[in-house]
């Protein structure tokens, strides 16, 4: 090697690293290691308590070192890479908080022992690593590799209860689809790159309003392309074909924690994207999404109209859902980001119940149907009540969050000057009572339903029914029932959230303007 090489080299300096603004990444990082370590040794406290405990451990202390982050000034990470600002603090203390809720509801679980509990946990820590990597990314290829480390654990998560060929089929469908859009955002992230020759969120935004690329063709193909394969992640119709039959067939506690901080993470990246990397170019991209919101509303709604399975009702449920938050990112104001970001937080609360509830029913052996739910009014009227609430909260009838939340995503609308999107949102509100009450209907004038399964297995599990199992589970019973009061103490008193999303949405929008 010349000398003039060696002094080149000798020059160079790495880029700085803030392992102290790292460390909540690098907790959960080292969690997954950890709990994989742990779970290699033998014994049943180890598989049964010792893993899930170190796991979950590894999620309360990420959790609190994302929330100590709060109200502090943004930064930048890693040269440029990822940003640390209270929007993607509060998307990762919303996902951190669907796993935890994960945790609870898988453990003592099936699926845990089918799976092995270390792989099992391993590999949810990975996925919200790679989710609250996402929205805290500033760069095009941070991007791509968060969003191949929550999807690729997410694959195999689906299909993790091996006994069963739903759960295998359902990890086979969602690694096809998820690797169609993941291949579609590659090929619009790679024609953003070429037509702009950065890969840096502010410096795309940049090259577009000083280069005059608003017309370029290669640039509005890749923007297209890319905001196509958000939508797949994020169940954006029509892109939303394949989450009925995954939700369906994945392991439930999976399947919440899907619902929820899937599309935390979809839609922080679509704000990061639209407001600060696609921004010069919203008066093309506005007038689409606006329309993809409108169709995915309809046809969220109308698909769990005719469903039995409820996991399939709260899949078409979760896709008018994403319609509703779509919503707040057309808008593309601080107004409509406040108003996703609150959506999204009281999501939580509306969508965590209902699967508790569902698992309590299957462990009781009566499946996920609607079928299923007959008479749980008078077998368990603590479950049926708190299930009640969560179905009126997803109606967004008054005095619950779910109103709240959609009356400020209409007032951004019409702020934003998309009052017929408005206007959507309060039919598809409508339309859904149809479908919510068919289950409140089911619980409390319905006769018995009948169980499933062998007279001995139905024998031994039928106690589980009682009280929601409140007997043998009384974890589905304390979730079900605090996502419910929650839901409604927001409803009455949503000033700390709506603190919350304020301060995350005008964070973001300082670096905006």
């Amino acid at each position: 090697m010349t000398a003039a090489a060696l002094n080149v080299l000798g020059a160079a300096t790495s880029p700085p690293i803030e392992y102290e603004t790292l460390l909540p990444f690098l907790v959960l990082a080292g969690g997954a290691v950890l709990t994989l370590i742990v779970s290699m040794f033998p014994g049943r406290f180890v598989q049964r308590a010792l893993t899930p405990i170190v796991a979950t451990s590894g999620l309360l202390a990420s959790l609190v070192l994302f929330a100590i982050q709060l109200n502090e000034p943004p930064e930048l990470l890693l040269s440029g890479s990822l940003r640390i600002d209270d929007l993607a603090v509060v998307f990762s203390l919303l996902i951190i908080t669907a796993a935890l809720v994960a945790t609870v509801l898988a453990w003592r679980g099936s699926t845990v022992r089918e799976a092995g509990s270390g792989e099992f946990y391993a590999l949810l820590l990975s996925a919200v690593l790679g989710m609250t990597l996402l929205v805290a990314s500033q760069n095009l290829v941070t991007l791509f590799l968060a969003l191949e480390l929550f999807s690729i654990p997410l694959y195999v998560l689906c299909g993790a209860d091996l006994r069963r060929n739903r759960s295998l089929e359902s990890g086979v469908k969602y690694l096809i689809i998820g690797s169609l859009g993941s291949v579609t955002l590659l090929y619009g992230l790679a024609f953003v790159f070429g037509a702009t020759g950065s890969t840096g969120y502010a410096e795309i935004g940049k090259a577009i309003a000083t280069g005059n690329l608003a017309d370029d063709a290669l640039l509005l193909v890749g923007v297209g392309l890319t905001l196509v394969g958000v939508a797949f992640k994020a169940s954006i119709a029509p892109f939303h074909q394949w989450t009925p039959d995954v939700y369906e067939g994945a392991p439930t506690p999976i399947t919440a924690f899907m619902s929820v901080a899937t599309k935390a993470a979809t839609f922080g990246l679509l704000l990061r994207l639209t407001g600060e990397a696609f921004l010069p170019l919203y008066h093309d991209w506005a007038p689409l999404l606006a329309v993809l919101a409108a169709v995915t509303i309809l046809v969220g709604n109308l698909g769990a109209l005719g469903q039995e399975s409820l996991k399939r009702m709260l899949a078409y449920s979760g896709v008018a859902q994403a319609g509703y938050l779509l919503i707040g990112v057309v808008v593309g104001t601080a107004l409509g980001a406040r108003a996703t970001v609150f959506y999204l937080l009281v999501y939580l609360l509306m969508n965590v119940g209902p699967f508790a509830v569902i698992i309590s029913r299957e462990r009781a052996g009566l499946g996920d149907g609607l079928t299923g739910m007959r008479n749980l009014g008078r077998e368990a009227p603590v479950m049926a009540w708190s299930m009640t609430i969560s179905m009126i909260t997803l109606a967004g009838l008054p005095i619950t969050a779910g109103f709240v939340g959609k009356l400020f995503l209409i007032e951004s609308a019409i702020d934003g000057r998309y009052a017929w999107l408005a206007v959507v949102l309060v039919l598809g509100s409508a339309l859904s009572l149809a479908y919510y009450l068919r289950v409140v209907a089911a619980m409390w004038m319905r006769p018995v339903a009948k169980r499933t399964g062998r007279p001995g297995r139905v024998a031994a599990v039928a106690g589980a029914a009682t009280e929601g199992g409140a007997g043998r589970f009384p974890e589905l019973v304390a979730i079900a029932v605090l996502a419910a009061l929650a839901s409604i103490v927001i409803g009455v008193w949503p000033q700390p959230l709506l603190d919350l999303a304020t301060d995350a949405a005008e964070a973001f929008f300082s670096l905006s303007n």
